[in-house]
């Protein structure tokens, strides 16, 4: 039907057509889950730690290790550590409500408790769950605002609100990344993450390398409260690491690569954006579900009425000034010959 109402070589009609096609390996992938083949599936949907970035050399994996020295190095003692877990489930509703209805206007932003829930939150297109058992703090609520309401909850609402591309409320695998990674880059740049949340969402890709190259359920366990997380933390992420899979190891799902490697590539289409004198693209990842590459499609059918622009963006988002001007001293600083400064920095903070 797509061929036929839009051609064979239209742009939206690739979009259309791969999305369709990811549906359909979903479908497959759950009728195997529990066995190698799911793995799979997963692999071909969304990515395994051993896939390289658009350079063709650096690895998910390798940027993960990276940024496990430097994240592990931050010492939250000094940083100032996060408030202890306080609030609960009901109470965390509450805010969360409020604080959609200033953001979203008079869009109906449903906020319930569910202890049916792996994670501790979870957005759908018109809500936002909260697990009940949970207990949180207000910086867990910060996150949840800008990760689960301004990303998710938004680029859902966006892409329904579209009269004609209607599927872009809907995301399909290639779209988690960017999602995931937008989300991720979300606490960032508003200064809401800390180490041990960004650490957690790094790790990700480190435990499901682990369990690809064959580590079982209980060997995951055990990784993970080497690295400081409690007995219930560690279940938690190990269980993400296994749903669907095969828990003696080899097979698991690999979908949480996206964090990380949705934030690195993100971050990076941003600046490039800026750089290529083309800022109003940016905007077009809020636009709906996309992939980085249905981003110029999209923004170029604006003219003809197919795609509306976004109608739910972060204050750095519809006004990019502040966003630009970082990711020009970004530029600036990665090119720069610093090793010197910093090694002078360093000789002085360990002189005194």
């Amino acid at each position: 039907t797509v061929r036929c109402e839009l051609g064979a070589d239209d742009a939206i009609a690739r979009i259309l057509r791969a999305t369709c096609f990811e549906y359909r390996d979903v479908c497959r992938m759950l009728a195997v889950r529990g066995t190698t083949e799911f793995y799979a599936f997963s692999r071909r949907l969304y990515g395994s730690p051993k896939d390289t970035f658009p350079d063709g050399q650096t690895s998910v994996r390798e940027i993960a290790h990276t940024l496990y020295g430097l994240l592990t190095s931050l010492d939250e003692q000094t940083l100032g550590l996060p408030p202890p877990r306080t609030l609960e489930g009901p109470q965390v509703v509450e805010i969360l409500r409020e604080r959609f209805a200033s953001y979203f206007g008079d869009e109906a932003i449903e906020v319930t408790l569910d202890d049916g829930i792996i994670a501790d939150a979870a957005a759908g297109s018109d809500y936002v769950k909260i697990r009940g058992s949970a207990r949180f703090s207000m910086v867990d609520v910060d996150i949840l605002e800008v990760h689960e309401g301004w990303v998710h909850v938004a680029t859902s609402l966006n892409g329904a609100a579209q009269h004609v591309a209607r599927w872009l409320s809907k995301g399909p695998p290639r779209t988690t990344s960017v999602q995931e990674g937008l989300a991720a880059l979300m606490e960032v740049l508003t200064f809401r993450s800390h180490p041990r949340r960004a650490r957690r969402l790094n790790e990700r890709v480190i435990a499901i390398d682990k369990a690809e190259d064959g580590a079982d359920f209980l060997e995951v366990f055990e990784w993970h409260r080497t690295e400081g997380y409690d007995e219930e933390e560690c279940f938690a992420a190990s269980r993400r690491v296994f749903r669907g899979g095969v828990v003696a190891g080899g097979a698991p799902f690999t979908k949480d690569i996206t964090y990380t490697k949705g934030l690195v590539t993100n971050y990076h289409f941003i600046r490039s954006a800026i750089r290529a004198c083309r800022p109003e693209l940016v905007r077009y990842l809020f636009v709906g579900k996309v992939a980085h590459e249905d981003v110029p499609v999209l923004a170029a059918r604006v003219a003809e009425g197919v795609v509306r622009p976004p109608k739910f963006l972060p204050p750095i988002f519809s006004d990019l000034n502040g966003l630009s001007i970082w990711m020009a001293y970004s530029t600036f600083f990665s090119h720069m010959g610093l090793q010197e400064m910093y090694d002078y920095y360093a000789q002085l903070f360990q002189n005194g």
